[in-house]
């Protein structure tokens, strides 16, 4: 069975190397491969749920600088469709310029995010939850996500949000939600950086379903009051950029589908797929667990 998900957040171009290292200052290096694609949080995500038989709509801003047709044709070929919140707009979109270290799979990036382009939570498309089953935010347009997620609860939607860290405004939207994914990187004002408190801090606020991932260790989950871990594939990475994304986009599928510690690993199944492959698309072109 197919569903519709809303994802809703930041879309960038992403331009992603590879490498033997990193650069060191003033010098240049050749990479060995490169890959050009959207991405984002929340778009990287749509994309995942796309592949896994799903209907996605993306969220975010776009609008008709010539450079956008890149982002566009990159959606339009994993069937998803873009809703934009600025479609007059002409400035370029945010790209993220990633290397990737190939032997580690590790990687660093710049981007400027959207932070110069927020909008308001009032041009949202009327009837824009119709026929959603499942919301995602990702807390980079957070007036918009936070109507969102109001409208959401409202009707009885499931809303999960990815906590890759922690953002001013989030706090307004952690009322409406239904799944808090976190990494370990998610530190809410009123938390250090012990895991415990930031479960504590989420269930508090009457998150049923709480889990914070940490890269090959394993996931730690809080559901309705029962803790657990979740063990992660381990893996020879080959780039572990997108690797957040993918879980959220693959936890969306599963968990109109599974509960909540089933749903979990099998998403972690396939972020631990995707580590194996360059760039945040190739991993789709190999048969991916399901």
């Amino acid at each position: 069975m197919a569903f519709q998900g809303l994802f809703v957040g930041l879309v960038t171009l992403d331009l992603v190397y590879l490498t033997t290292g990193l650069p060191e200052q003033n010098q240049k290096i050749v990479a060995s491969d490169y890959t050009v694609a959207a991405g984002g949080p929340a778009t990287n995500a749509a994309v995942t749920f796309s592949y896994l038989g799903n209907r996605a709509s993306l969220l975010g801003i776009v609008g008709i600088h010539p450079i956008n047709c890149l982002i566009r044709t990159d959606l339009d070929s994993h069937s998803v469709t873009l809703i934009d919140l600025s479609p007059s707009q002409s400035e370029p979109p945010p790209v993220s310029s990633i290397i990737t270290t190939q032997a580690t799979g590790d990687r660093a990036a710049i981007s400027i995010n959207a932070t110069k382009t927020q909008v308001s939570g009032e041009c949202l498309p009327l009837n824009i939850l119709q026929e959603i089953d499942i919301v995602l935010i990702d807390g980079h347009q957070m007036a918009v996500g936070e109507k969102i997620a109001r409208l959401a609860k409202e009707n009885q939607i499931p809303v999960v949000i990815d906590g890759g860290s922690w953002k001013p405004g989030f706090e307004r939207i952690l009322p409406f939600v239904d799944y808090a994914i976190c990494s370990e990187n998610f530190h809410p004002p009123s938390c250090d950086r012990a895991q415990q408190e930031v479960l504590s801090y989420l269930s508090a606020l009457g998150i049923p379903h709480i889990a914070i991932t940490g890269g090959e260790k394993p996931i730690q989950y809080l559901s309705q009051g029962t803790s657990g871990s979740i063990e992660v594939p381990q893996i020879n990475p080959v780039d572990t950029m997108g690797a957040g994304d993918i879980f959220h986009g693959a936890f969306c599928n599963y968990i109109l589908r599974k509960s909540f510690a089933d749903a979990i690993a099998s998403a972690a199944k396939i972020a631990s797929h995707s580590c194996q492959f360059f760039g945040t698309r190739r991993w789709m072109q190999k048969t991916a667990p399901k």
